[in-house]
């Protein structure tokens, strides 16, 4: 060895010791988060996920001081996304929103995903579905409804929202399981999701739709739909005149489509513990409560340990639909 190598060796080892003697650390051992973040979004962009992932990245930017890039990984229903999310490396440096979808895909058959396959973070929303009618309904009241639709032989109604086995099918199926009829007692008419089941209401195609009151408002404030009620514990503040199924029939049945902000499984405690309280922050932020507010959409906040029962109970739910429905995988 040359002297000069000697010397840059020696001389570098006495650097690293002396920033040693003076509490810096390695390159490597950096506080998280040291670089950008990237927050995965199974949906497709524009739609009510994307734009609730894209505001808590905004949020979240200011409060971690690095990027938050939200990046949509869509494709087989959610699984794709779901899945890497799931995968990723549990670094803090990947996370991503996952959906209620989370709860149905495994019963399905679709993927082995579930709720424990995550690190739960922070649930961020929850929007129950409503039970929409049109304009000219003669029912005015949901309990007027469901009288109706208990008097009536099976098929008679028809409902949609989504497709076949979508969370507002599920919540139909639950409704009616919680009235004592069976699940095809309303016949399901699929639809590519709420906007068009919407369309087909006020055209006089179906008798009811079950999707969150937020999808239906366009056709509710043009006059040509009312929302009876909606499937949740309490009434929604942006919708503070439509009651619960609770108040009107006294059913207790509450579900709804719900995102929220979850990582791989084996994130370091520290990063969770930073990451936690950065997202109830943003959640507690007027920014974010106004942004969910002017779109209609729900909030409700649960920290891990609250995220994780909600799930459980979600998969529990889903689980019962699905079987009763004949939608779920056979063993």
């Amino acid at each position: 060895m040359d002297p000069i190598s000697r010397r840059s060796i020696l001389a570098g080892g006495a650097a690293i010791g002396a920033a040693a003697g003076l509490g810096v650390a390695p390159a490597r051992a950096q506080a998280w988060p040291a670089r950008p973040i990237t927050m995965v979004c199974p949906w497709g962009a524009g739609g009510g996920t994307d734009q609730t992932a894209r505001i808590v990245a905004s949020i979240l930017e200011r409060d971690l001081k690095q990027p938050v890039s939200v990046v949509n990984r869509t494709g087989g229903s959610g699984v794709v996304g779901h899945s890497a999310i799931a995968t990723a490396a549990p670094d803090g440096y990947t996370i991503g929103m996952i959906t209620v979808e989370i709860t149905m895909m495994h019963h399905q058959g679709l993927t082995d995903l579930n709720p424990t396959s995550y690190t739960p973070l922070a649930l961020m929303n929850e929007d129950p579905p409503g039970v929409q009618v049109p304009a000219n309904s003669p029912y005015k009241t949901v309990k007027e409804l469901a009288d109706a639709i208990k008097a009536a032989p099976a098929g008679k109604f028809k409902a949609s929202g989504t497709g076949q086995g979508g969370i507002w099918h599920l919540a139909l199926i639950g409704w009616l399981g919680a009235m004592g009829l069976k699940p095809d007692h309303v016949a399901w008419v699929p639809s590519n999701g709420a906007a068009p089941a919407m369309q087909d209401l006020a055209a006089g195609g179906i008798d009811l739709v079950t999707c969150s009151v937020p999808e239906a408002r366009a056709m509710i404030d043009a006059g040509k739909a009312r929302s009876l009620a909606i499937m949740a514990d309490q009434r929604n503040p942006q919708f503070k005149d439509v009651p619960t199924l609770n108040e009107s029939l006294g059913i207790k049945y509450s579900v709804g489509a719900w995102r929220g902000i979850a990582g791989p499984k084996g994130l370091p405690a520290a990063v969770q513990t930073r990451l936690v309280a950065a997202l109830k922050s943003a959640y507690e932020s007027k920014e974010f409560q106004d942004f969910m507010a002017a779109r209609g959409f729900g909030t409700k906040f649960a920290d891990p340990a609250g995220f994780t029962s909600f799930m459980a109970n979600g998969d529990k739910m889903m689980a019962e639909a699905m079987k009763a429905a004949g939608l779920a995988k056979k063993a």
